[in-house]
């Protein structure tokens, strides 16, 4: 330890989805987190819904929402571990005092978007849910811990993805641009670090996983992805309006691949990989622009994106302070067939044998 700096931010995170539990205290209203089941090794999570007045669910996978029409509820006979979580809502200063035990400087957490706008489309933020963050960041500066502040963490407001379907119409980049400016004007001088959206680049990470990689799914996560890119942008060039300190990042889910042979069609197929689960959504929040590989991927899935000469100028003009990343485990790629496979979780593929 002694080789780090003594400004070297040294901590933990969590997600308020994770942790808080008060699911429908405190003026909160449903996100889309807030219907989503337990699961298992054997089994998936779910979205419970209600369509054509039938109760149903749906496995829930990254980049995918509701069906059309569906209505998002909570079932009293389904099991929602975030509903109560480790209760953070209501423990959160014996939680911190935990976290200056164990001597952390920063603390990455994510607000609960439908505790400040419990529907999503309210004109005037909740109250309560404000002061909550506030007490939240007092108590971390009380420890001299550094807040990092995740302003969407996989918890949209229900009514807006039941509304909009799961970022499939740019009026969610007003929402969310509205949204983040609170935050900002809210808690100048209590945090200094914000992630506009935790592990953006899941919604085409995961398509291939099972049989979730068609056309249409492609579409609807890449035309997520952009009007969350412009929302980005948005909010940071809104950050730096309000509070030239502000340092703004996106977060990547790091899960870096690397080819199973020396075979040039491995090494391709690689390089390909990394550009659709990495680079992709890096590039753009970075240098504020598509990369030329942008079209090629596009064109393996027949996507064709709602893309205006004004959101071009916006991510230019948002471009990250930092970029930030989270990273689990490496894979494989590889075109030949394994002799080996591994799975579990998400890793899975080819066996390192190396």
């Amino acid at each position: 330890m002694a080789n780090f700096s003594k400004d070297f931010l040294w901590g933990g995170a969590t997600a308020a989805n994770q942790v808080e539990g008060g699911y429908a205290q405190g003026g909160k209203g449903l996100s889309v987190t807030d219907i989503q089941t337990a699961g298992s090794y054997e089994a998936p999570r779910y979205l419970t819904y209600v369509l054509d007045g039938k109760r149903q669910k749906i496995a829930s996978v990254p980049g995918q929402g509701l069906p059309h029409g569906a209505k998002g509820e909570v079932f009293e006979d389904e099991y929602y571990p975030n509903h109560e979580a480790i209760d953070f809502y209501h423990r959160y200063k014996e939680d911190i005092k935990l976290f200056a035990d164990m001597g952390f400087k920063v603390y990455r957490l994510s607000i609960a978007w439908t505790r400040i706008f419990p529907n999503g489309d309210e004109t005037k933020p909740n109250q309560e849910g404000l002061d909550f963050y506030r007490r939240v960041f007092e108590e971390l500066k009380k420890y001299n811990i550094e807040p990092l502040v995740t302003i969407s963490h996989y918890e949209d407001p229900l009514g807006l993805s039941e509304k909009y379907g799961d970022w499939q119409d740019r009026k969610m980049i007003d929402e969310y641009e509205k949204y983040a400016r609170v935050l900002f004007n809210e808690y100048k001088g209590l945090v200094k670090y914000w992630l506009t959206f935790n592990e953006i680049n899941s919604a085409v990470m995961f398509l291939d996983f099972g049989d979730n990689g068609t056309d249409e799914a492609y579409q609807h996560a890449y035309q997520k992805l952009h009007y969350q890119f412009v929302a980005s942008a948005r909010a940071v060039k809104a950050a730096h309006e309000i509070d030239p300190n502000y340092v703004v990042g996106n977060m990547i889910c790091g899960i870096i691949s690397y080819p199973g042979t020396t075979d040039p069609k491995d090494q391709l197929a690689n390089r390909h990989a990394l550009e659709k689960n990495l680079y992709y959504c890096g590039d753009v929040q970075a240098k504020g622009k598509y990369p030329t590989y942008a079209k090629r991927l596009w064109n393996e899935h027949n996507v064709h994106l709602d893309i205006t000469e004004q959101d071009k100028q916006d991510l230019m003009d948002g471009k990250v302070d930092m970029y930030t990343f989270s990273y689990y485990m490496s894979s494989l790629v590889t075109t030949h067939e394994p002799e080996e496979k591994v799975g579990g979780n998400f890793s899975m593929g080819a066996k390192n044998l190396t």
